[in-house]
């Protein structure tokens, strides 16, 4: 669709399932507030006994989760990769279907580097934040996350099994207009979460909990 907005995944033709995040705002959040973050320890797990259907588990070793903002464009690139796959999800057969989610992608990337260089008037300040892994034995069998959502850092392999955008702006596109208790119309320094998403192969681990938790933290550090 040409005529849609830069700032927010553009939807694919044919209409897929309705996306399942909503925009947050982060306000008026104590200093003093702290927040109990499930643990992100998990037990190791043979490739050949993971269920299709069921979660995987993480290898129980320290550093596994890295939770921060982005560090390099490639890491970027994967970020909103996986946003793709989590939010437009097209059957096997479904003509054209891969090289649509290369489209979206690429018009995501573009549009979230110029919301993160301040190139979008609305926005003042944009971050991404991840939470990736490295390229662990207990992975293996999530061939197709692996291969999408992959980078290289330091000659090392990470997978991004997280993502989000922490924005300061007056309000996100298409963003309902009301009251807000507490906030001023004229706030700039309003913080809203975008593009909440964890891959569907690590989801009720607690790895959303800890992005909302990374992105509180840094929200603090620019009021």
């Amino acid at each position: 669709m040409a005529s849609a907005s830069p700032s927010r995944l553009l939807p694919p033709f044919p209409p897929p399932a309705a996306p399942t995040s909503r925009h947050t705002t982060l306000r008026a959040v104590p200093r003093s507030c702290s927040l109990a973050i499930p643990s992100l320890r998990c037990r190791a797990s043979a490739p050949a006994a993971v269920d299709a259907g069921a979660p995987l588990l993480l290898e129980d070793r320290a550093g596994a989760v890295s939770i921060r903002e982005f560090v390099t464009l490639d890491e970027l690139h994967a970020a909103v990769r996986l946003r793709v796959r989590t939010f437009y999800e097209y059957a096997r057969d479904t003509v054209g279907a891969e090289d649509h989610r290369k489209g979206l992608a690429e018009r995501e990337y573009e549009a979230l580097q110029n919301r993160i260089s301040g190139n979008m008037i609305n926005f003042r300040r944009v971050s991404c934040i991840n939470g990736t892994v490295p390229l662990l034995p207990s992975l293996m069998s999530a061939e197709e996350l692996c291969s999408t959502c992959k980078f290289v850092e330091d000659g090392e392999e990470r997978i991004v099994v997280g993502s989000l955008d922490l924005n300061q702006c007056l309000w996100l596109p298409d963003e309902l207009t009301g009251k807000r208790p507490g906030v001023t119309e004229s706030s700039h320094t309003r913080a809203y979460l975008s593009n909440v998403c964890v891959a569907k192969e690590l989801q009720r681990c607690g790895l959303g909990y800890a992005l909302v938790d990374k992105s509180k933290k840094l929200a603090r550090q620019w009021a």
